[in-house]
């Protein structure tokens, strides 16, 4: 699998031909707008921040679109979705967490998630985390310290942080609150299963492309 980073809160992960493309930016947002062609598209929260489905509209791939929690099968990908609280953009509203299964790796995507009080039902289904996108930069979704705090608590191998429109503040008060003070960016993650064996909760910092 190669996870490559968007900006924001938007990420390509790929495996063979599949395409998944998590919360794209889309062209009315002031984040950075990136085009490529998806299978799915999974959209967190209805936002234009990360509801550009356009821009993962490509070629001759036209991407099903997860908006809303719920189970779907896609390609032989297994996506689950579940609520949780976002105030993004000055307002409650409801963010879906996903936990997708693709190349025998558990994916979990916080989405624009505020509240790190996850429900009972929903921490069942994200056990044994593989990967794990959290947001750090606060402003509706979690801050640093609580991004650690709720992502250490998941348990899982490998944690990708995300979201830090601070000038990279939050980002050192991540790591800090992990015992690093700096760590340099990669521009992507390629990784398979026998690669996370082992691995517990070390974080992987990407570069925006």
């Amino acid at each position: 699998m190669i996870i490559t980073y968007h900006g924001l809160e938007a990420f390509k992960a790929q495996f063979g031909d599949t395409v998944l493309a998590f919360n794209p930016v889309s062209k009315d947002s002031s984040g950075k707008v990136t085009r490529f062609g998806a299978d799915v598209a999974l959209v967190s929260l209805w936002d234009k921040d990360f509801n550009g489905v356009e821009n993962v509209t490509f070629g001759e791939k036209i991407p099903f679109v997860i908006s809303q929690p719920g189970e779907y099968d896609v390609k032989g990908v297994f996506i689950q979705g579940f609520p949780s609280k976002s105030s993004y953009g000055g307002k409650e509203r409801i963010n879906t967490i996903y936990s997708v299964m693709f190349e025998d790796m558990h994916l979990c995507f916080l989405g624009a998630i505020k509240d790190a009080q996850i429900a009972n039902e929903t921490l069942e289904a994200l056990e044994a985390v593989d990967i794990l996108f959290v947001p750090i930069g606060g402003n509706g979704t979690l801050d640093a310290a609580q991004a650690y705090r709720l992502a250490v608590s998941l348990e899982p191998k490998i944690i990708i942080p995300m979201h830090d429109t601070s000038d990279g503040k939050a980002l050192k008060t991540f790591l800090k609150e992990g015992g690093e003070e700096s760590q340099s960016p990669i521009d992507k993650l390629t990784i398979k299963r026998k690669d996370i064996e082992g691995k517990k909760g070390e974080v992987f910092i990407l570069s925006p492309q």
